[in-house]
């Protein structure tokens, strides 16, 4: 597994060779991938100009979002979609085999067993798209509550559901966007990831959450910088046991952009990058020896 930055996560903007300036200063192994801006520079000026920032920097492309909405309406869905193959030829071209998408936790229009099965289609056409160019699609979902307050219809929100949609979808190159923070917020624990094939988890996104916050009162600003004294989630137990089963894919920051003591970029990316390393690599504790003096 590898080290992983995503600037729009990190609430932080800025050229290409910027950002890939940063992420090689702070010791990232590779960032993810605007893949509409990635394919609108290839097309104005070729696709080797395109690339070689990234490819001289020598730095691995974690991720790319989707770039169409899921859940949108069957017009602009099917114009969306048209475009997707495209996409993810100009990411595979980088070495980039991972899309991503986030399901909503709720919905207005359809109940949940609809919205289920409008999803397996949705997916199963998205990975349909994404085939041919090797590419896997990492689907996740949202655990806090206050993200379903005042919508007509619960839908997908924990482990277990996401998990029976992706086996209902059947596509062979669908899988899991594990975030542990969402995990550990829909009452999941270590032994729920130990239990999950790994070649099901595409990618991985970390973060940790306050030690007295109740589950009912999680929100954006409940995502905390991992590795910290104050912390509920144990972050480095989970990238264990990933590490254990056999995971070699990104792993990526995902908190909120209040938890950083600066909104400086390069502030930003330091302290991820700190955190991130205490998480993936962290050191033993120390043990205190008492020396024994006789006589």
């Amino acid at each position: 597994m590898f080290k992983n930055l995503n600037p729009s996560a990190l609430g932080i903007t800025g050229h290409q060779s910027e950002i890939i300036e940063l992420a090689l200063t702070y010791g990232f192994a590779g960032m993810d991938l605007n893949v509409v801006e990635f394919a609108s520079r290839a097309k104005l000026k070729g696709m080797d100009y395109a690339k070689r920032l990234i490819q001289s920097a020598n730095i691995r492309v974690g991720t790319f979002a989707l770039p169409l909405q899921l859940a949108g309406d069957d017009e602009t869905f099917q114009e969306q979609l048209k475009k997707l193959p495209e996409y993810a030829s100009h990411a595979a071209e980088l070495g980039c085999s991972r899309a991503t998408a986030v399901l909503a936790p709720a919905d207005d229009a359809r109940p949940y067993h609809e919205n289920f099965e409008f999803h397996r289609g949705r997916l199963q056409e998205v990975c349909a798209a994404l085939e041919p160019s090797g590419v896997r699609l990492a689907v996740g979902f949202q655990a806090a509550e206050y993200l379903r307050r005042d919508w007509a219809f619960q839908f997908i929100h924990d482990l277990d559901a996401l998990t029976l949609l992706m086996n209902m979808a059947a596509s062979a190159n669908l899988g899991l966007l594990l975030d542990v923070w969402d995990v550990v917020a829909c009452g999941g624990n270590l032994e729920s990831v130990r239990k999950l094939p790994v070649e099901q988890i595409v990618a991985v996104q970390v973060a940790d959450m306050p030690s007295d916050a109740s589950f009912p009162d999680l929100d954006e600003k409940s995502r905390i910088l991992p590795g910290g004294e104050n912390g509920r989630i144990d972050v480095a137990g989970f990238i264990a046991v990933l590490r254990e089963a056999g995971y070699d894919g990104p792993v990526t920051l995902k908190t909120s952009r209040g938890a950083f003591s600066s909104g400086r970029r390069d502030v930003i990316v330091k302290q991820a990058a700190e955190a991130l390393g205490k998480v993936l690599n962290p050191q033993p504790r120390r043990v205190a020896e008492e020396a024994v003096v006789s006589g």
